[in-house]
């Protein structure tokens, strides 16, 4: 289906970026990405693909290495994934956060326009831009009310993808996956679930040393207790492998759109520390403290998402249960992590 078809992925060595490249190059893309020099010696996710995808170094913040790549790989899609993607961190670099995720997304845009004007791009809009919704469920005509630096640039972007879309000299394909939170044994140790699962495992493992660190540098672990924020944060957690799957889907639809990708189901982060250690047996009660420094000062939520648009125009469902996840992730983490 994508035979001879080319695929350029900013953020190619993240969760998302792997998971898309394995399902390109099965279906018999080439692929490309953008990987910045500051992480290029760095164990990575798409180490095991490094013999079948080229790599470009550059990053969002320079519009020139977007354009090198560019204008070697020629490719007919893009996949925007790439961004400063922590909602907390954002508060700490809004300014950082900002370049990277909203400019950047724009220089791909624009770079694009000039040198590849045919190629069809997804750009990875977000639940977070909903906010402080009032509107539960959320679907693509959900008021858009940010609530930290993060979603606050990824709207910039959104918004700037449909101005670009609509052009009515040059109209580009842009399509935007509003995507809910999605997880996989891939997810950066500073995201919530992730954190929670290789807690658990270093519990269950009794593991004392070489505990992966926390955004703020200290051990996820500590004294034998998880440390996190707000227990009581609600999310519609899906796996990331399904996911891509509806990136492709949206830039092989006729006409470019916005899509809500979503599960429909809610559940605390409380739901996730229960699940997650009764995967071995443990009460989560036992080993989850909370402490305010984890706590974002604007809340974002509760995020569920009504993704009937895309099961309708792209015949896309989620296949893994919130149990599934939580268990492929627990399960990978106590391997990793013995």
């Amino acid at each position: 289906m994508g035979k001879g078809k080319k695929a350029f992925i900013t953020g190619i060595s993240g969760q998302d970026g792997s998971y898309l490249t394995e399902f390109l190059l099965e279906k018999g893309y080439e692929v490309a990405g953008f990987i910045r020099r500051t992480v290029a010696n760095e164990p990575n996710n798409i180490k095991h693909l490094q013999d079948e995808i080229k790599i470009y170094h550059g990053d969002l913040t320079s519009p020139e290495s977007i354009a090198l790549a560019l204008y070697d790989f020629q490719p007919d899609e893009i996949y925007n994934l790439a961004a400063q993607s922590s909602p907390l961190a954002s508060f700490h670099d809004p300014i950082g956060t900002m370049s990277v995720t909203g400019l950047g997304a724009v220089h791909v845009f624009l770079r694009a326009r000039q040198i590849v004007p045919k190629a069809k791009i997804y750009q990875a809009s977000t639940s977070e831009m909903f906010g402080e919704t009032k509107q539960v469920p959320q679907d693509e005509d959900t008021p858009i009310v940010p609530a930290n630096p993060y979603a606050a640039a990824k709207v910039y972007a959104h918004w700037m993808a449909s101005i670009f879309r609509r052009d009515k000299v040059q109209p580009q394909f842009i399509s935007c996956g509003i995507l809910f939170n999605h997880e996989s044994p891939r997810r950066g140790v500073n995201f919530i679930t992730r954190k929670i699962s290789v807690a658990v495992a270093c519990i269950k493992n009794g593991k004392k040393e070489n505990i992966p660190l926390n955004e703020f540098g200290e051990p996820i672990v500590q004294n034998g207790k998880l440390v996190l924020g707000y227990l009581q944060s609600e999310r519609d957690w899906g796996y990331a492998p399904d996911y891509v799957e509806a990136m492709w889907l949206m830039l092989q639809h006729e006409k470019p759109d916005e899509f809500v990708i979503a599960t429909g189901e809610v559940h605390t982060v409380e739901d996730f520390c229960r699940e997650a250690f009764a995967v071995v047996s443990l009460d989560w009660k036992d080993y989850v403290v909370t402490n305010q420094k984890f706590v974002p000062p604007v809340y974002t939520g509760p995020l569920k998402g009504n993704a009937s648009k895309a099961k309708r125009v792209l015949k896309w469902q989620p296949k893994t249960t919130f149990k599934e996840l939580v268990k492929i992730m627990v399960h990978h983490d106590l391997a990793k992590y013995a």
